[in-house]
This record gives structure tokens, C-alpha cells and sequence, in this order.
């Protein structure tokens, strides 16, 4: 199933180091701002599994997508566990043929695909692979998404390490404040200099805890302040 990284240039994987790193406001974020400045590119979201309600019904809430509920999201299971886990429970298997098809449909079809993964780079998709192994067999480009909290900064070391080991294509690394954060706490928790020395991976912005993390207008703003130029596909700015 692998495909070649320039063919991949309109998806991008939101990956984290972690579960709750932030992973659904970053790709609600980018989606929130190519939907207000690229009315000309449509857009496709994909969570290619998910345990329990989430991210799925989220993006519905959200966004106007022109696509159905199995497009978003291929592999659904109801219990709020490991994918694996949480199909045992159900008596299925994690069937990950079902989701190929779909994500090489969405590329057809639209401009831009947004992949959030599940849980951290490390998790588990089935008793096999993790999620680094799915960017890795898909050839997408990656962001990997680091909470800023005591250990961000193992955490992202370990993290890329584990994406090299995988050999994904890792364009870069967002920081995500999940509490309230002043600078100088970001600058103490997640220095930047430090990460991208010890990663050799560029660090694309930060984003700071939300007020309302589903109000549009505030998502918009944040991802306004992120490196769109290597985050979204080379696509002719709209000028109204």
C-alpha cells in the first residue's frame, strides 16, 4: 500500500506524541482556516478509526464536509479503548483493507485530506501496526502534535525517533498548550531551540489553550499563527 511522498502532497497526518496532545485542535484548526481562505479547494477530514463517540461527530458538528459518515471515519468501534482492544470486545477484527480504498478516494476527490490519528504516534491500529506504521505504509507527511507539560521535550525526542524508525515523513512538530500556559512557562516547558536541536525537526508554532476549542473564529486565529506554507497544499490564496 505505500505511495510515493510527492504524490501525498495534499494529505497531511496529525499525528501526537500522546492521547489529549491536542490532535483534534490542530486538524479542527487547519480545517477551520482552509475552509475561510480556500473556498476554491474542497476539503476532506479523516479519522480512519475511532473508539467511542469523538472526533467524528465533531467534525459534523463543525464543518459542512461533503462526505459520509463511513468516508470520515471507515472502522468505527463503540467502546472508548485500543482500536484492537476495543474490536475484541465486539467480537470483529481491525480489518485495515476496509480503509485504504477510502483514503485513496478521498485524494481523488479532494483538494486537501486532513488524517487525524488515533491516540499517540506509538498506538496501537491493530495487534501489529501502530499509527506510525499506517503514516509509514500510506507515505503520508506528518505533524507530530507535543502537549506542552513537564516531559514535552522527551516526549517529542522519543517521538521522532520513533517516527525515523518507522520512516515517516515528519514535516514538523506544532505545540499545543492543553492547560492555560504563560510564555514564560511555554518557553521553560517546550524550548524551542532545544527541541529542534535534539528532533532536527522544525517546530511550526505554538497553539494556545482555547477558551472555546469549537468556535471557529478562535481556530481560524490559531492556525493563522502556525506555518501554513508547509502545512497546506500550494493552492492560490482566495482574495474576495
Amino acid at each position: 500500500m505505500t505511495k510515493d511522498w510527492e504524490k501525498n502532497l495534499n494529505t497531511l497526518l496529525i499525528a501526537g506524541t500522546d492521547t489529549d496532545a491536542g490532535k483534534t485542535v490542530v486538524t479542527t484548526a487547519i480545517a477551520a482556516y482552509w475552509q475561510r481562505y480556500y473556498p476554491q479547494g474542497s476539503l476532506a477530514l479523516m479519522k480512519p478509526l475511532q473508539s467511542g463517540t469523538g472526533d467524528r461527530e465533531l467534525y459534523q458538528r463543525l464543518f459542512e464536509l461533503k462526505q459520509s459518515p463511513k468516508e470520515i471515519t471507515p472502522l468505527y468501534f463503540d467502546a472508548p479503548l485500543a482500536p484492537p482492544v476495543a474490536a475484541h470486545r465486539e467480537g470483529r477484527s481491525v480489518d485495515l483493507k476496509q480503509l485504504w480504498p477510502v483514503f485513496t478516494q478521498l485524494q481523488e476527490r479532494f483538494s486537501f485530506v486532513l488524517v487525524e490519528g488515533v491516540g499517540g504516534l506509538g498506538s496501537p491500529i491493530s495487534w501489529e501496526l501502530t499509527v506510525a506504521d499506517l503514516a509509514h505504509d500510506w507515505g503520508i507527511p506528518t505533524v507530530l502534535v507535543v502537549p506542552v507539560r513537564l516531559g514535552a521535550i522527551a516526549a517529542a525526542v522519543a517521538n521522532v525517533a520513533l517516527a525515523r524508525q518507522a520512516g515517516v515523513r515528519l514535516v514538523g512538530i506544532i505545540l499545543n498548550c492543553v492547560q492555560p500556559r504563560s510564555e514564560s512557562e511555554i518557553a521553560d516547558l517546550t524550548p524551542i531551540d532545544l527541541i529542534e536541536s535534539f528532533t532536527q525537526t522544525r517546530v511550526l508554532g505554538t497553539i494556545p489553550c482555547l477558551e472555546d476549542s469549537h468556535n471557529l473564529d478562535q481556530l481560524v486565529q490559531v492556525a493563522s499563527n502556525l506555518d501554513l506554507e508547509i502545512l497546506l497544499p500550494r493552492l492560490p490564496i482566495w482574495n474576495p
